[in-house]
């Protein structure tokens, strides 16, 4: 690829201002100048002529060939950006140097200029059909030599630029990341200096394009990748130690993942304050439309030769460093260790089956009953998703979850939940219990689904259960972004008869000027504001005020998490309606809730 030469031969990464080279002027056609440029002629002379037209011309990376017979090899280990290739010569002619050339995967692309004395039509259109990217007659004149080279090496620019580099961000893509930490792997073993690979990943990513919309999220990575860039680039990135980064790399190595080479970093402190001001910039307030979106990241670091030495395990180890660091919370980051790795592996088990879990019927939902404040009487439930896998055993919600919407099957397996809980309520109705309501909770990317209604009314039709007998349960975050059409499409499920609950009300970002707009018929106060209730005044008032609010905007006000008779007996004082909470009963399975049906109601 054009400029690889750079890491090959360490020039300073200061001369390397190539990165978003696209050819439009003199400036950025200086830049070319750098340019590896190969010829094999077996005419020294003729070598002499050209390298002496090209230095004047300002190309000083010229690399002749005479004898055609090493001409392959030389191309394997200097990888030119341009190859200037005589036809007629002795041992192999130029014929059969292209004809390899273009049957090799890896130099298949390389531009190729014959070069020619004959003048029949002939020979440049079996040449043209091997794959010769242009021609110049000898005698070769100076002028013409300098402009096909030129608009060679632009085209091959803007080719490299369309390969190799991320079109959003102008950063490298993954091709060009993983051919630069090939690089430096290397040049780390070569001079025995140590190289870190941070992945970096933005947390909950997903979750603000599925709110806010992919041209935001666009918008976001491209203030990061910018952030990022200048970042890495300023003279006190390591800040005040005694180390210099000797290079480094940024890439955009997938939707919402950057990666980091850092070479000549040699101490944890010097890597700790890398990553420091990596999350610090990350960090920082985006604004859009007039609106400030925070964003947090997560860092895995691994180091070259202490974790591993080739681009897999250095990657493979990264990534379950990140991994490994977003559990621990956002705004983190973790170096590598053998207990991650386990770990990861573990996971990758759990993933593995996790997709097979739907088709082996694994999955059972549990239900927590809703318990009226006046009477003490049953009158709905929330269904829980379990997960009992046969050899892992009981996997915890909070664990495959996150994994099923990272794996893209959070929305047939919440279809499974919708039509589950829909027949096993209608059954519970059919029996008797005529008032019953089931919530069911629906991820952010179901409910971005065209087909959420769709799934509705199957679930109740299939089941036969009445549409006042569903509640669907979304968080907060999920109506942010465009509100008018959060607004029609909630109307457009409420239009079958089902309602809205907003669960963990207080603990996300929407507007209370959007709240009565909303076509939500409860609110739930979320576990967190009970906890020290009634012990700290400043939780009872913000319970109070939710309450209120509920009130005065005609909705049903549900606490989740009563789990004492110190919290229950001051939300009836406040007039809470529905009591949810481990107080009353954990979720239960069907047997066991039917069971609590019989002695509840």
């Amino acid at each position: 690829m054009l400029y690889d030469y750079i890491m090959k031969a360490n020039i300073r990464p200061e001369l390397f201002a190539a990165d978003n080279v696209v050819i439009h002027d003199d400036m950025q056609y200086s830049q070319l100048k750098n340019a590896a440029i190969m010829m094999v002629d077996d005419e020294p002379i003729m070598l002499e002529i050209i390298q002496a037209l090209l230095e004047d011309a300002g190309y000083g990376n010229f690399i002749p060939v005479e004898k055609s017979t090493q001409a392959i090899d030389m191309i394997m280990q200097t990888s030119p950006d341009l190859l200037l290739l005589d036809l007629d010569m002795p041992e192999i002619n130029g014929y059969e140097i292209l004809s390899t050339l273009r049957s090799n995967a890896d130099y298949g692309h390389l531009p190729v200029i014959m070069i020619t004395a004959s003048t029949e039509p002939g020979d440049k259109l079996k040449a043209l059909e091997l794959g010769a990217t242009d021609f110049l007659s000898k005698p070769v004149d100076a002028s013409e030599l300098v402009l096909r080279v030129r608009n060679t090496l632009s085209a091959k620019a803007y080719q490299d630029q369309l390969a190799y580099y991320d079109s959003l961000t102008g950063l490298p893509n993954l091709k060009l990341f993983i051919e630069r930490l090939g690089w430096g792997i290397e040049l780390s073993k070569r001079e025995r200096v140590p190289l870190m690979l941070l992945d970096i990943g933005l947390d909950k990513f997903r979750q603000i394009n599925e709110t806010l919309g992919m041209y935001t999220g666009d918008e976001i990575l491209v203030t990061i990748a910018e952030r990022l860039n200048s970042l890495i680039r300023s003279s006190d990135f390591i800040g005040r130690t005694d180390e210099t980064v000797k290079t480094g790399e940024l890439a955009r190595v997938g939707g919402h993942e950057f990666s980091i080479i850092l070479s000549g970093v040699n101490s944890i402190e010097a890597a700790y304050i890398v990553s420091k001001r990596i999350l610090d910039a990350v960090m920082q307030p985006v604004l859009i439309n007039e609106h400030e979106v925070f964003i947090t990241a997560s860092i895995g670091i691994a180091v070259c030769p202490t974790d591993g030495e080739d681009v897999e395990s250095l990657i493979k180890y990264a990534s379950s460093a990140k991994d490994f660091a977003r559990k621990q919370g956002s705004n983190n980051f973790q170096f590598f260790s053998s207990e991650m790795n386990a770990q990861s592996k573990e996971r990758l088990k759990m993933e593995s089956n996790l997709r097979k879990a739907l088709d082996n019927n694994e999955f059972e939902l549990h239900y927590q009953p809703k318990i009226d404040s006046a009477t003490d009487k049953i009158i709905g439930m929330e269904c829980l998703l379990r997960w009992n896998q046969p050899e892992l055993g009981s996997i915890p919600p909070e664990v495959f979850i996150p994994a099923a919407e990272e794996l893209g099957l959070i929305v047939p397996i919440g279809e499974w939940v919708l039509k589950e809980a829909c027949q096993t309520t209608s059954e519970w109705v059919k029996s008797g219990y005529e008032n019953l309501i089931v919530s069911v909770n629906v991820s952010p990317k179901q409910f971005n689904e065209v087909s959420l209604r769709k799934s509705i009314e199957s679930a109740i039709q299939c089941s036969g259960l009445s549409p006042q007998n569903l509640i669907l349960e979304i968080t907060e975050s999920m109506l942010m972004g465009d509100v008018e059409h959060h607004i029609a499409q909630l109307q457009h499920i409420t239009d079958l008869g089902v309602a809205f609950s907003l669960d963990d009300f207080g603990t996300g970002y929407s507007s209370l000027s959007y709240l009565k707009k909303f076509p939500i018929e409860e609110l739930k106060i979320d576990r967190s504001f009970l906890i020290n209730v009634p012990e700290k005044n400043e939780d009872n008032y913000i319970v109070k005020a939710i309450i209120a609010l509920a009130d005065g905007l005609g909705m049903k006000i549900i606490a989740e998490g009563v789990e004492n008779a110190e919290q229950l007996e001051f939300l009836r004082q406040n007039n809470c309606n529905i009591i949810q909470g481990f107080y009353y009963s954990k979720p239960l399975n069907k047997t066991k809730f039917t069971k609590y049906l019989a002695s509840h109601c």
